[in-house]
């Protein structure tokens, strides 16, 4: 099955990939077994690393070599720096984001447990940070070949997607959560990839499999996929299921595996764009656990070349 839209070709703007929405900074405690309520027990590490979702996802785009670039908001602070920094050491432009005076960024605090990688967010994010419609940047969400939104903030990402979608570049949400407005938002998406959780929270279909066929159905999204942590991914397209599998890996830290997911799924798009749609998603899933390798949302973004390897390792059945 080839990828279901018409993606630009490469020259025609001057980025692969823009990404709208959040980044953050992540406070990572790692815990031998998660705690129960009114206990104690060491740490057995602690790092403050960055992350956010469309941030993580538009650094492991560029880590695999496209052309990236990130809008959003960061505060005016230790923290902000942090995150902003961090994008430009993997190569995504920040040319077009904003620095809000007084407002701290947006941070988590992340446990990890040790025995598995799994782990517990806690965030908070500073009121000031928020992007309305009209602040969105016509210009700046409009220079990649794809964009890529969140669901926080969903009248600005509806805006966005708008403005994608009337130049003709293909829109992708990384959805996670159902807010006020994500009805509007999803209309505008022709890749949605949401959380485990997320389709039977919008739909009420216990069956996966059913809840995506539904959304694609209701929204007109041309693909519809679901990530699976362990499990792979799931996806339905022109009315037919794709599972695909995980690969198997030594998990440190499953901290954004779904975000290097979408920025794989985006680079799977950008380097065959009438290509096969399974191999793209395998390619996603080879770019989140690759990404599982070390603590921190980004703190194992792999290569072109690590992703090939492992693609390459898995035996043909």
């Amino acid at each position: 099955m080839r990828i279901p839209f018409s993606i630009p070709s490469a020259g025609s703007r001057p980025f692969d990939l823009v990404g709208f929405g959040l980044n953050s900074v992540d406070y990572l405690a790692v815990v031998a077994e998660h705690p129960a309520a009114n206990s104690k027990q060491r740490l057995q590490r602690f790092a403050r690393l960055p992350g956010g979702q469309i941030a993580t996802a538009t650094a492991a785009c560029a880590r695999l070599g496209w052309r990236s670039r990130y809008v959003g908001s960061f505060g005016a602070d230790d923290l902000g720096r942090l995150s902003k920094d961090s994008l430009t050491f993997h190569g995504v432009d920040v040319t077009a984001t904003r620095t809000v005076s007084g407002a701290t960024n947006q941070f988590a605090v992340i446990l990890v447990d040790a025995r598995s990688g799994d782990r517990t967010v806690l965030w908070d994010r500073h009121p000031a940070l928020t992007m309305e419609p009209a602040d969105v940047p016509k210009a700046a969400v409009t220079s990649g070949r794809l964009l890529l939104v969140d669901c926080h903030e969903t009248a600005a990402a509806t805006q966005a997607a708008r403005y994608a979608r009337e130049a003709g570049i293909p829109t992708i949400i990384d959805a996670e959560k159902v807010r006020p407005g994500i009805l509007d938002l999803l209309q505008n998406i022709d890749a949605i990839v949401t959380a485990q959780e997320f389709p039977t929270a919008l739909t009420g279909h216990e069956d996966l499999g059913r809840a995506l066929e539904a959304m694609g159905r209701d929204f007109g999204a041309r693909l519809v996929c679901v990530t699976l942590g362990e499990l792979g991914s799931l996806a339905w397209c022109n009315g037919r299921e794709i599972r695909t599998r995980a690969f198997p890996i030594d998990c440190v830290d499953s901290t954004g595996a779904g975000d290097a997911f979408r920025g794989g799924l985006a680079a799977g798009f950008l380097r065959a764009p009438d290509g096969d749609l399974e191999q793209a998603l395998l390619y996603a899933n080879a770019v989140a656990a690759l990404n599982c390798r070390a603590l921190g949302a980004c703190g194992a973004l792999p290569t072109q070349d690590e992703v090939e390897l492992l693609e390459h390792s898995r035996p043909h059945l």
